[in-house]
Formats: structure tokens, C-alpha cells, sequence
């Protein structure tokens, strides 16, 4: 039978470029897996990350066979970004793309007897063949998923297939109440001496289905009556088993847990569970925490799904890679709808072995994943058009596509756009669904651009499922403003935002899912925003997990169901002015304040919302805000002047900055069309051809950062992902937040510099 011993102990690690060890290694750190070596650097705001190839050194014993012509294979979950595996000296396997698992025969290269040496060479250094190229967060290197050794008989479940599990599993509900499962298995080395025994449990471990088949062919179809389908709020789970058996002996053992559920999407109905319209509403996640970089364990993967499920989201955007198989397991348990995707994002590379690449990532993400019933959507892309357009890439796309539906006929295929992707063009009806990257109100527009392009867009194509994949602003929990402004990086800021998105929502059911970007901060390094370097923190939590911030409590407001009270602004503790504002967020019909212990005023919730206005003496003062069933509390002091620490030093800096720049702006015919002289740089040349000149890049990053705050310049911050843009698309991301005459006033700059 199959025994699995687990590797993660007792590791020797060198974070040095060196020739590979020939033994264990006595002067190396001792470190255990899961591990990384960007678990501080990979977001510790200096800058830059160690991007470098690294070893793994550790013994084990050979696993002892009971039958003659035993196998032993190493087993990787996932390894950051490509790695090569050597035992006793001879290479195992190569392995490029850092986020799904992969498996190697080592039984030959293993010592029959005594101790055995393997190293793993682990490198997250960049490779024009490996996505993602880049993207706008950190890519950890290491053994942050762990490592295992399977030991099986010779003939065996396959292990070899894309680091599958050896099994398919495809339920479907039958009219009469029953399920079919259509299952299939895989196997190594059988004759007609083997068989399949196939055996489904219900959730109390009863038999409900059984069924056997010959080794050489183990498919078949199981009905189970009765069957209890698997719903968001009561996610239930059968376990499919797999024996495999020759003559009264059993050989390899596999089990699997799936779901019964039908799901669908419609344009105007949104997305449809069990043949109920559920709107899905809720959050993308990266796998990254805090000084532990991505090197998570189970329990970590499980505190993750937790909180998010405490928020009442229904579905998960898994960003944007494959994800460790204890998150998707916990997303089966909990009921949540999940959006599963490949790294191919940002940046397209031409090279085919880009492309080959691109498609293995995607082969081992459905074929890994194939059996969660939490995932419904496989994603191809994301962002894809920030490095430009092209016939290639489209035609990519379609292959990719292509590939997910031959794979995986019964789930819907997604693509995430970036915004400033044509609303008509080559990259729609591609995928069974689609969404947008909208950012109004933060990098550019404002906060009610938002419905209006959702509006327009469902009007003009009213043959596409839209959603909204990414949405967000930032939100820095020590800076407060009772009026706060985009770019001020406020918590107070990022709750309206989300007070008002959550409302835009709520009133389109049409729109089959959206998803907060992000429900956690999470570790980029290049980035320097806010007074926080080396984050993203758009997340609606802390990255250590440990502060909800005030944005957290109105999606709950909304989608819990579970009664909840909370007072927004708790970090705002001291505040001045003749008359204090108090927000409470509740699911509950109406609030009541107290305020000192007095009663003060009742109001009904609107929108979730209740908004208290009070008069306050100066001192310290006791909230209470009680919605009946739940109460919250908060001690808010009324001073003379607020502290300096809640206001971004920069965000006026800033602001008298974008009016200083743009007063050419005034002197210009803004209806008169813009000249582009032959010969001399303008808005149509990309940043890279612009980074050619000194000149016209000093003018260019100027202009870039007071109108965004990204910092730009060649080989730091965002500079990969954005250098094949030009300004004149930049702007479209903006909307009308821009000054009135920025492309003028940049095009007339920039047409006074020759092209070198």
C-alpha cells in the first residue's frame, strides 16, 4: 500500500550561489519546511528582494518495499520559481513555474540500502521562459509548500500525469433527485489481474455507491439517489475512494472529496448555483503573510479562509496562481465559489517557450484541481494588455481556452482585463466569462465612474457575462480625515470608497462576481506608497491578520448574515471640530447611540449605514452603538487639534504639485488637436523609448507620479510591467481625474525634446 513520509524536517540551507553539495553539509543553516528566503526582505520596504538560485540539502532513508519492484517517487507541492531536484548526485526532474506540484521516479537513483542525499535547487531569479514575467507582487523563492516521499507497489494510481491526484471525479445531478458520478482512474503497470474497486461515502462515512471496474480501463459511471448537493451555506461532501486490487489483495488506496452542484452563468440572471441565481460577491487573496512571505502553513491557509468566510464573501478570486492544496480544501468545507488561475499576467512574452510554459501551468492547475467542487472558474489571463496587443497574443488566448475546455468540459472559463482594455476588440468572446479591473477612484476617475462604465458596457454587450475582478483603493490604518480625498491613503477614505461599491453591487445582480482586490495586504516590493514601502495595502485586513480594517465590517454588513454592529473610525480617537461624526456599519434594521452612558439618538439603517452627528464636549468619551441583538463600543477623545501622524506628509506636497505642473495647461488650446513633429519625443512613445532620453523621462516620471504616486524609472518599482505603455494609454486608466490639460501639457513638453 502507499505510504507517505514527510521531508519537512531538518533541512540544510545556504542562501549563496554554490556548486551542488556532494554530502550534507555540517556549516549550513538548519531550517524547516515550508521556508522561503523573501519571508522579510519579500516586503520589507527596502526596495528590492533576493532573487537568487539556492539549495536544499537533507538525507533519507530508502523506503522499504514490502513487494518486489516497489517505487519511490519525491513529491513537491510547489517550489518558487523553477527547481532541479538531484539524488545522490544524478538530476530527478526540472521543474519550471512556481505554484503547482510536480513528482519524480526516484526509485533508481536511490540507494538500496543506508541513507540517500538529495538536494533541491530552488531559484526565483528571472527566466524569459517562465511566467509570470512580472507582476505587481513579489515572487518568493523557495520550498514553501514542503516536500514529501511516496512510497507505492509497482503497479500503482499514476503519479506522473502533471502532479495529478490519479483520479477524476464529475458529478452531476440527476431530475429525480440522485447523482451521477462519472468516475475514472489512472493506473501504472496493471494486468488483468488488477482491479478498481470504487466506493463513495457520504458525509457520516456511509456507503451510498460502489462499483468496480478492470485496471486497464477504470471508468465508469456510480448514480447515488438521494443525493445532498453541495450549496454555499451547507457545503456537502462525499468522498469518492479508489482501491486498487488484485485478486484479494489490495495494492494503492487514493481518496478524493467532491461536491454535487450544477452552476451556470447568464448575462442578465449573473451566476446561477443549483438553478438559483447567487450573485458572488467577495475577495481575491494572495498567499503571503506577514515575515513569513508565502511559506504557509495548513493552519495559516485555514485562519485565511476563516476570516473571510466571518466577512460573508460566497466566492474567492485566487491570485494569481495556483494556490496550495489546504486553501482549496478549505474553500470545499466552507462553501465558497472559487475562481482558480495561471500566472500569465502583465507582461506577455512572444518566446513559444513562454507560451509552452503558459499552457503546462495550465494543464497542471486543472488537472491538480480538478476534483475541488469549490472551483467553478479557471482562469487564462490577467491584466494581460499592460504590455500591449498584439495577433499572437490573441490567438495564445484561444489556444488557452481551447485547452481548459478539452481538459475540463463541465467548468467556465475567465479572463480578467485590465481596465483600459477596449470594450470592443479581439480579447472579448474568448472566454465563457469575463471581467474588469476597475480602479475609478483610486488611480484615476472617480468613485461613480464605476457604475457608469458597468451600465454602458452590460448595455452595448448584453450577450457577455461581466463581473468586476479587481477593485480597491489603499488604506493606511494610521492616517485619518473627517474629509477624506482619493491619494490621501486614509482608512476613512478607503471605508467610503467601499461603502460605495458595496452599494453599486448590491443593486446589479447582473454582474456574475466581483472581488475586493484584496482581502489582505500583501507583499510587493518594488512598491512605495503611502508611507509603507514594499506592500499592497489595498487589503481589507492588516498582512499580519491582525487589524480588520473600518472597509472589512461594510462588506460584512452586507453579506453576513450573521447580525453584526460596528463603529467605523475607532483608530480616529482623537478628533476636533464643533460637531463629531460618528458611522456605524450594521445588517440590522436600525441603531441606537449612547453616548457616556445617555441614550442620544435612534436611527434606521440605510445602506447599511448610520450616521450620528454629535456635539461633544472636550475629554474622553464612551460610544456604545447597540443594534439590539449586537452591541460595539469605542472611546473617541474630542481635542483642540488632531494629531499630525493622521495626514500623509506628502498628500498636500503632492497635491500642490499636479496644480504647479499643470499651469502650462492654461495657456493651451485644449480644443485645438495636438501636434506630434516628426523627429521629436510626444504622449505615443512608450516609457521604455522614452527612458532613452533623460530628458524625456525626467518629464514623463514627474508627470506619471503626481498624477498616480508610482514612481517611475528603468529596473525599479513598477517599471517591468508599465514600460510598454505609453502615456497617452496611462491616461486612460485615469478617467477625468486628471487636470484639465495634462495630455496637452505633457505632449507640449515632451514635443520640445528630439527623439535620440
Amino acid at each position: 500500500m502507499r505510504t507517505i513520509i514527510n521531508l519537512n524536517e531538518d533541512w540544510k540551507f545556504m542562501p549563496k550561489n554554490t556548486d551542488m553539495p556532494q554530502s550534507l553539509p555540517e556549516n549550513w543553516e538548519t531550517v524547516d519546511l515550508p521556508h522561503t528566503w523573501n519571508a522579510v526582505d519579500g516586503h520589507d520596504g527596502n526596495g528590492s528582494y533576493d532573487r537568487g538560485s539556492y539549495w536544499y540539502v537533507r538525507t533519507f532513508s530508502t523506503p522499504k518495499q514490502p513487494l518486489a519492484g516497489g517505487c519511490t517517487f519525491i513529491d513537491i507541492p510547489a517550489a518558487g520559481q523553477q527547481a532541479t531536484v538531484y539524488v545522490n548526485g544524478k538530476k530527478a526532474i526540472y521543474h519550471e513555474g512556481g505554484y503547482s506540484a510536480f513528482r519524480a521516479d526516484i526509485t533508481d537513483l536511490c540507494n538500496a540500502d543506508g541513507e540517500n542525499l538529495i538536494a533541491i535547487q530552488c531559484s526565483n531569479e528571472y527566466k524569459d521562459s517562465v511566467y509570470p514575467q512580472s507582476a505587481d507582487f513579489t515572487f518568493y523563492g523557495g520550498l514553501y509548500r514542503g516536500v514529501n516521499l511516496i512510497s507505492v507497489p509497482k503497479t500503482h494510481f499514476d503519479l506522473t500525469c502533471y502532479g495529478g491526484p490519479g483520479i477524476m471525479v464529475t458529478p452531476t445531478p440527476c431530475d429525480d433527485g440522485g447523482a451521477k458520478f462519472e468516475v475514472e482512474a489512472f493506473v501504472k503497470n496493471a494486468d488483468e489481474n488488477f482491479t478498481v474497486l470504487y466506493q463513495i461515502s457520504d458525509a457520516d462515512g456511509k456507503e451510498v455507491g460502489y462499483a468496480c471496474c478492470p485496471a486497464d480501463e477504470a471508468k465508469t459511471t456510480i448514480y447515488v439517489p438521494d443525493a445532498v448537493k453541495w450549496e454555499i451555506d451547507a457545503p456537502y461532501l462525499y468522498t469518492v475512494t479508489a482501491l486498487l486490487q488484485r485478486r484479494n489483495e489490495a495494492y494503492d488506496e487514493i481518496c478524493v472529496r467532491t461536491g454535487v452542484r450544477s452552476f451556470s452563468c447568464d448575462p442578465e440572471k449573473g451566476f446561477i448555483l443549483n438553478g438559483t441565481p447567487t450573485p458572488l460577491r467577495g475577495v481575491s487573496r494572495h498567499q503571503d503573510m506577514l515575515y513569513k512571505g508565502n511559506a504557509l502553513s495548513k493552519e495559516d491557509h485555514r485562519l485565511d479562509a476563516a476570516l473571510i468566510k466571518e466577512l460573508g464573501a460566497n466566492t474567492i478570486r485566487l491570485a494569481h496562481y495556483q494556490h496550495s492544496q489546504d486553501f482549496y480544501d478549505a474553500c470545499d468545507e466552507l462553501g465558497f465559489i472559487v475562481w482558480a488561475e495561471i500566472p500569465f499576467i502583465s507582461v506577455f512574452n512572444k518566446d513559444p517557450e513562454a507560451h509552452e510554459n503558459c499552457i503546462s501551468q495550465l494543464k497542471e492547475l486543472i488537472i491538480q484541481n480538478y476534483n475541488h467542487p469549490s472551483i467553478c472558474f479557471w482562469g487564462i489571463s490577467n491584466e494581460i494588455l499592460i504590455g500591449g496587443i498584439s495577433e499572437k497574443l490573441v490567438e495564445n488566448h484561444h489556444e488557452l481556452n481551447r485547452i481548459a475546455k478539452e481538459l475540463d468540459p463541465t467548468r467556465l472559463t475567465a479572463i480578467a482585463h485590465v481596465s483600459m482594455t477596449p470594450t470592443d476588440g479581439p480579447m472579448h468572446h474568448i472566454t465563457d466569462t469575463e471581467s474588469y479591473n476597475h480602479y475609478f477612484g483610486w488611480y484615476g476617475g472617480r468613485m461613480e465612474d464605476n457604475e457608469v462604465w458597468l451600465d454602458k458596457f452590460h448595455a452595448e454587450h448584453p450577450d457577455i457575462c461581466l463581473g468586476l475582478s479587481e477593485y480597491g483603493c489603499e488604506g493606511i490604518i494610521t492616517y485619518h480625515s473627517s474629509d477624506p480625498k482619493c491619494k490621501d491613503y486614509s482608512e476613512d477614505y478607503q471605508a467610503l470608497y467601499h461603502e460605495h461599491m458595496a452599494k453599486v453591487l448590491d443593486e446589479r445582480p447582473w454582474i456574475w462576481s466581483s472581488h475586493v482586490w484584496n482581502m489582505f495586504d500583501f507583499g510587493c516590493a518594488a512598491r512605495d506608497e503611502g508611507g509603507v514601502k514594499g506592500r499592497n495595502n489595498k487589503g481589507l485586513v492588516t498582512m499580519d491578520r491582525k487589524t480588520k480594517k473600518d472597509s472589512y465590517y461594510i462588506y460584512q454588513a452586507y453579506w453576513s448574515k450573521t447580525p453584526m454592529v460596528h463603529i467605523a473610525g475607532k483608530r480616529y480617537s482623537k478628533r476636533a471640530g464643533d460637531t463629531i461624526t460618528v458611522k456605524v456599519y450594521s445588517n440590522q434594521p436600525s441603531v441606537v447611540l449612547f453616548v457616556d452612558g445617555q441614550r442620544t439618538a435612534e436611527k434606521e439603517v440605510c445602506d447599511h449605514i448610520c450616521i450620528f452627528d454629535l456635539s461633544l464636549d472636550e475629554g474622553i468619551h464612551t460610544i456604545i452603538a447597540d443594534a439590539g441583538v449586537v452591541k460595539d463600543s469605542m472611546t473617541l477623545e474630542k481635542v483642540k487639534e488632531e494629531p499630525a501622524i493622521y495626514v500623509l506628509p506628502e498628500y498636500q506636497e503632492r497635491m500642490d504639485g499636479v496644480a504647479n505642473w499643470f499651469k502650462l495647461a492654461g495657456d493651451l488650446d485644449l480644443n485645438a488637436p495636438m501636434e506630434f513633429p516628426e523627429g521629436k519625443y510626444n504622449i505615443r512613445y512608450t516609457m521604455e523609448q522614452l527612458a532613452k532620453s533623460k530628458e524625456a523621462l525626467d518629464v514623463v516620471s514627474e508627470a506619471v507620479f503626481l498624477a498616480t504616486n508610482f514612481k517611475m524609472s528603468p529596473g525599479e518599482g513598477m517599471w517591468d510591467m508599465m514600460k510598454a505603455m505609453s502615456p497617452e494609454a496611462m491616461t486612460t486608466m485615469a478617467g477625468d481625474s486628471l487636470p484639465k490639460g495634462f495630455l496637452e501639457n505633457l505632449n507640449a513638453k515632451l514635443t520640445k525634446i528630439d527623439v535620440v
